[in-house]
C-alpha cells in the first residue's frame, strides 16, 4: 500500500510506504483508548510504543490523536486511519483464511456464536442443519452481545444467533435475517400454578426472573407491565437462559420466555405455563458479516435456516 502526499508548490509527489507494524500499533492504541493498555496487550514497553506512534504520525504528516486530560482522543484524520486499518487487517485475515482452506479443502469449518440468552435447542438445530449440508468442523462460542459482535466483525465468527440488531456505526457491513417470531409466556414452578386465575393481574407483587436491560425482550416486557400497572418483585436479572431456567425450576420466581425455550422443562413437569402475553414477542435473528471470500456453508445456512 502506498501513501501519496503532494505539497503545494512541489512539482512531483513523494511516495511513502506504510509501516504496517506502526499501523497495527496505532490500531491497537485506538481500540484500547490507551497507550499503556495497548502496550500490555502487545507486550512491548510503553515508551517504545509511544515512540512508534510518534514516528507513524511524523511519517504520515498528520496528528492522529489529541491528548485531553491524560486521555487519547482520535482526530478526524485518526478516525479515517482507524477505519482503513481495520479493513486492511480484516482483508489480511481473510487472505490467510482462504490460503488455509485451500491447504485443507477436505473438511469445511464453521464458527457459530450465540448470545447467552439464546435457547440451546436453537443452537442444536443450527448445528444439525450445518451437518446435514456438509460434514464440517464446528466451533461454538457463547458470550455477551458486544464481545460476539466484535468476533463477527473480525471474521472470527461466521454466523451469530442473536435476539437484537445493533444500530451502531460499528455494525456497518452486517446482514441479518429473522428466523423466529414467538410470543412470550410466563412460566414458573408448579406451586405458581394458581396464578393462572385472573392472569395477568395475578402477577402483581410476584418474584420475577428477568433479562437485563440491554435485551429487547426486557424493554417490551417493561412496557407491557407499565401499560397494565403491574408491579413485580424483581428478584434476578440475567442474560444467561440456562441460569434463569434453573432459578425458575427451583421456585425462586417467574420467568418470561417464548415457549420453545422451556419445552423440555414443561414436558418434564418442572415448569408450568401461567399465561401467554399476546402483545410481547421475542425475535431471533441469524447474523453474518460481509466479506470478500465467503464461507459457503455459512452463506447457505444464512439464506435457508429457519426454526
Amino acid at each position: 500500500m502506498v501513501l501519496e502526499r503532494v505539497r503545494l508548490g512541489e512539482e512531483k509527489a513523494v511516495d511513502k510506504w506504510i509501516n504496517y507494524h506502526h499501523l497495527f500499533y496505532f490500531k491497537t492504541i485506538a481500540e484500547e483508548n490507551s497507550v499503556s493498555k495497548a502496550a500490555a496487550k502487545l507486550r512491548v514497553g510503553q515508551p517504545t510504543l509511544s515512540a512508534q506512534l510518534k514516528q507513524f504520525e511524523d511519517h504520515l504528516g498528520v496528528k492522529l490523536f489529541e491528548r485531553q486530560h491524560k486521555r487519547l482522543i482520535l482526530t478526524e484524520q485518526g478516525q479515517i486511519a482507524l477505519e482503513y486499518s481495520r479493513n486492511i487487517f480484516k482483508m489480511g485475515s481473510e487472505m490467510l483464511e482462504a490460503m488455509h482452506d485451500q491447504l485443507r479443502p477436505a473438511k469445511p469449518t464453521l464458527c457459530i456464536g450465540a448470545l447467552d440468552n439464546v435457547p440451546k435447542q436453537i443452537v442444536l438445530q443450527l448445528v444439525k442443519s450445518a451437518l446435514r449440508i456438509s460434514p464440517c468442523q464446528i466451533t461454538l462460542l457463547e458470550g455477551k452481545p458486544d464481545e460476539l459482535l466484535r468476533e463477527l466483525l473480525g471474521h472470527r465468527v461466521d454466523l451469530l444467533l442473536t435476539n437484537f440488531i445493533p444500530n451502531s456505526p460499528d455494525a456497518k457491513g452486517l446482514q441479518h435475517r429473522r428466523i423466529s417470531h414467538k410470543s412470550v409466556g410466563i412460566y414458573g414452578a408448579p406451586p405458581f400454578k394458581p396464578l393462572r386465575k385472573d392472569f395477568p393481574r395475578s402477577l402483581s407483587g410476584q418474584p420475577m426472573i428477568l433479562p437485563t436491560h440491554d435485551s429487547q425482550l426486557r424493554y417490551d416486557f417493561d412496557h407491557w407491565s407499565k401499560t397494565r400497572s403491574l408491579n413485580f418483585d424483581i428478584l434476578i436479572e440475567s442474560q444467561d437462559i440456562g441460569v434463569k431456567k434453573l432459578m425458575a425450576i427451583s421456585g425462586l420466581g417467574l420467568l418470561p420466555v417464548p415457549t420453545h425455550a422451556v419445552t423440555r422443562q414443561i414436558l418434564a413437569g418442572e415448569l408450568v405455563e401461567i399465561g401467554v402475553i399476546s402483545s410481547v414477542f421475542e425475535d431471533l435473528h441469524l447474523m453474518t458479516a460481509s466479506r470478500k471470500i465467503e464461507n459457503r456453508l455459512a452463506r447457505e445456512l444464512f439464506q435457508n435456516f429457519r426454526i
